[in-house]
């Protein structure tokens, strides 16, 4: 089959792999759609040390089944569905309390970190363990399912922060995640929402999805501008979508006192702390990581249109294009957001 394969740091080459033999308890999956997801994009030349070549990347992606395992249980050849990002054992004590992200054993997909490898979905066909798939509504079509992961983890990272009906919260960040984010707010019956970024396109698009208010970032304090929209409070919670030593400092000074903060960004492996504002003030911060068990709300709350992701697909593209979305994607080409790309089956 032909996948997409990071040959090294910076080379993307469409290559022909062995299709894979799905194990007892797997699927294999013809892939219709994935996305490249910004940790891709991060890892494409080496920063973030989870994507060590060669590797064929991917994790945001939707299909149709082409084969069942002895043991994959319900499942049957021909039916459309996604697949959650995350591989989780099953067994260990996380993944029994339901904590599946936090498993002892977790691999992701289209991720090679030293600890493991496991080759994703920029291919014609991935396999995947049957207990994180899940099947697709009519309703959505595959470019638009391949965006169900992002929403996942916007989903969680909301849960975990848990806002207060009528609260005021900050989005740190309108990249994808960030606007899924707000979105997942205003579900969660958040009626008070900000989102700063740099980017006035990316602010626009928020203003279209439902922020009641933008500050775009590099023209003005944010953190003061909040403190005066929120009669010198604060935000009530702060979900900071960048993973930046500036934007976790931001995100932390905006929030009011005994707020909490949910870091969902990790393009950096080490930030600095403004510990004394954190401790004095009695800032609560909370790590968000992938997601546990939102897949089915998010398949449910885009079927409905309640999550739109449609205003952020910039491009559909075949994967044979891969390496050229790559580098503009690399290069911050303006005013481009979510590219899918879709493999087209071997003659």
């Amino acid at each position: 089959m032909q996948a997409m394969l990071l040959n090294e740091y910076r080379k993307l080459q469409m290559t022909d792999i062995a299709v894979p033999e799905p194990a007892p308890d797997e699927v294999l999956i013809r892939v219709a759609a994935c996305g490249i997801c910004g940790s891709d994009v991060h890892g494409y030349d080496g920063s973030t040390g989870r994507r060590i070549p060669p590797l064929v990347m991917g994790h945001e992606a939707s299909g149709v089944i082409a084969a069942v395992g002895a043991a994959a249980g319900e499942y049957v050849a021909g039916e459309r569905v996604t697949f959650d990002s995350t591989i989780s054992c099953g067994a260990c004590g996380f993944c029994k309390t339901g904590a599946i992200n936090l498993c002892d054993n977790r691999q992701v997909l289209g991720v090679s970190c030293g600890d493991y490898r496991r080759n994703g979905a920029f291919a014609e066909y991935v396999a995947v363990p049957a207990r994180i798939v899940y099947r697709l509504p009519d309703t959505l079509g595959f470019a638009e399912a391949s965006m169900i992961e992002a929403v996942s983890v916007a989903l969680h990272a909301v849960r975990l922060t848990a806002p207060e009906p009528g609260s005021t919260a900050l989005v740190v960040g309108a990249g994808m995640i960030g606007l899924l984010i707000l979105q997942s707010l205003r579900v969660a019956g958040c009626k008070n929402i900000l989102v700063t970024d740099l980017d006035a396109s990316r602010l626009e698009l928020a203003t279209q999805l439902g922020a009641s208010a933008v500050l775009l970032a590099g023209k003005e304090d944010i953190s003061a501008r909040v403190r005066r929209m929120t009669g010198g409070r604060g935000a009530d919670v702060v979900l900071e979508a960048v993973g930046s030593a500036p934007t976790v400092r931001l995100a932390i000074d905006a929030a009011r006192k005994g707020a909490m903060v949910t870091l969902v960004g990790n393009v950096a492996p080490e930030v600095p702390l403004p510990l004394q504002s954190v401790v004095s003030r009695q800032i609560r911060l909370q790590g968000s990581c992938a997601s546990a068990g939102e897949y089915p709300e998010a398949i449910a709350l885009m079927a409905s249109k309640a999550i739109d992701v449609t205003p952020m697909l910039s491009a559909v593209a075949p994967l044979s294009e891969g390496p050229r979305w790559f580098e503009r994607l690399y290069a911050r080409e303006a005013n481009l957001m979510k590219v899918v790309l879709t493999p087209e089956p071997s003659a």
